[in-house]
């Protein structure tokens, strides 16, 4: 596995990383989950429950849940539409773990295409900031109250290709934290970058996770899972 960090000043580890659901020995697929600020790796495993075997014969036990844990239970210390440097080193060290993660899971046998990305409000942000310098056939990307990083502005010039990678982003239309220019903003980039994306701005939802969001991602989560 390549730990190689991004920054010397690494702040978070991939020793924090906790785990549920099918050992990786025996799983087909992964699902890395990144927690908000404030939040906690524990916190968001408790959704993999939705994405758990249904019961089916087919579908037992396949899938592996990853959650890396921030130290100090934050990614990066400023709002993510910051100037960049501000959020270091914690950007950068946030998005090495996300790295770990995926390393460790390739290295068992389950490849991007069969990984899922999922994450909520500055978890929601490092996922999809990773996901866009990161494009590849990724398995789904859901993003709960999020949007790619930076201040208004930013270069975009992400490399890669999504290669048609169902992408979840749900948020409110007044979140306040997330602006819903930037999640429009990321919608836009995914899809260019050949995402098939579907975004919903939720009419005065609060900044959470609501059933509809739910429904959206196990429809992007379960069918891949039936019948393999």
């Amino acid at each position: 596995m390549n730990t190689t960090h991004l920054n010397t000043q690494h702040l978070h580890s991939f020793e924090n990383v906790h785990f549920a659901g099918a050992p990786l020995q025996t799983a087909r697929r992964a699902m890395i989950l990144v927690h908000g600020r404030g939040g906690s790796a524990q916190d968001i495993l408790t959704l993999s429950r939705f994405f758990e075997a249904d019961g089916s014969q087919n579908t037992a036990n396949n899938i592996a849940f990853l959650a890396p844990e921030a130290t100090h239970n934050t990614w990066y210390p400023n709002s993510f539409l910051a100037p960049l440097q501000s959020n270091e080193p914690g950007l950068s060290s946030g998005l090495q773990v996300i790295q770990d993660c995926f390393a460790h899971v390739q290295s068992f046998g389950i490849s991007a295409a069969e990984t899922y990305l999922l994450g909520f409000s500055q978890g929601a942000c490092l996922a999809l900031e990773f996901a866009a310098r990161t494009a590849q056939r990724f398995g789904g990307i859901l993003g709960f109250s999020g949007g790619v990083i930076g201040p208004d502005g930013t270069p975009r010039n992400y490399a890669g290709n999504f290669a048609e990678t169902p992408v979840f982003l749900g948020c409110s239309d007044r979140d306040p934290h997330i602006p819903k220019v930037r999640v429009e903003e990321t919608a836009a980039i995914f899809t260019n970058m050949g995402a098939k994306v579907e975004m919903k701005l939720y009419p005065n939802m609060q900044h959470t996770i609501i059933q509809d969001e739910i429904e959206i991602a196990q429809r992007i989560v379960n069918p891949v899972l039936v019948g393999v």
